[in-house]
């Protein structure tokens, strides 16, 4: 288990994910079949030719959750008891098919549960593109999650 345990967690903390994902157009594709999203910028080439971008877009919802998914091995992966919120989601610049995404995340705060036994850690995650000559953000959220604590504590 790769994940943390509340004690852990270190307010301030930033916490580069080594994993790495570039996105395929097979993947944005199926992500917007699974979820029913048919927006033409998504998915249709002629139409998003024709928009600001030149291109079709890769789904913003996707991007959340590779950039979540990214951060799991290192934050949570088998010490959480649920994710209690997404907020602060923004999209600040495009992702297209072939960009390669990466993230970090920072450890906002975190407190114990009133009943002592789990905590609540805050957490920013950051994604990447990764860009010249300096990588580009392009979806930042706050993630909140219930975290056991130590067994051993």
């Amino acid at each position: 288990m790769a994940g943390r345990y509340y004690e852990e967690f270190e307010v301030d903390e930033t916490i580069e994910h080594e994993k790495r994902r570039t996105i395929s157009e097979a993947d944005n594709q199926s992500f917007c079949d699974m979820t029913m999203n048919q927006q033409p910028l998504h998915l249709d080439a002629p139409f998003a030719e024709e928009t600001q971008f030149g291109e079709r877009l890769v789904n913003g919802i996707y991007t959340m959750a590779l950039a979540v998914g990214l951060s799991i091995p290192d934050t949570t992966d088998g010490t959480i008891v649920a994710n209690l919120s997404y907020d602060n989601v923004e999209h600040p610049n495009p992702v297209f098919h072939g960009d390669t995404i990466y993230a970090e995340t920072t450890v906002l705060e975190k407190r114990e549960t009133s009943d002592g036994e789990r905590g609540i850690v805050r957490m920013a995650v950051d994604a990447y593109k990764v860009d010249e000559p300096d990588d580009t953000l392009v979806c930042s959220l706050e993630r909140t999650a219930l975290s056991l604590k130590h067994p051993d504590q």
